[in-house]
């Protein structure tokens, strides 16, 4: 059985400019695993990153018929539980 490198970046986020750059090369027609056999991120998380990125570049997505904000990078799940404490007083 072959031996399976350890990937670059063992149980931490990759670096913004990486995942910036993977999100790139993913609009410009390479698959998320073709990129994942080169650079060693999972295709599910170069998948993860584009739609992310999506989320923090566009407007609302459609879920279930319904139309309700995503959460962009810079809004924080705290931040969101915060905000239903005081929407719902």
């Amino acid at each position: 059985m072959p031996k399976s490198r350890p990937p670059p970046f063992p149980r931490r986020q990759a670096p913004p400019a990486f995942r910036r750059q993977m999100v790139e090369l993913v609009r410009t027609e390479r698959t998320p695993e073709e990129l994942a056999r080169e650079f060693e991120p999972t295709a599910q998380a170069i998948r993860n990153w584009v739609a992310q990125a999506k989320r923090d570049e566009g407007p609302p997505v459609s879920h279930g018929g319904k139309k309700r904000p995503a959460l962009t990078t810079g809004c924080q799940p705290g931040d969101r539980r915060l905000d239903r404490r005081y929407v719902s007083s």
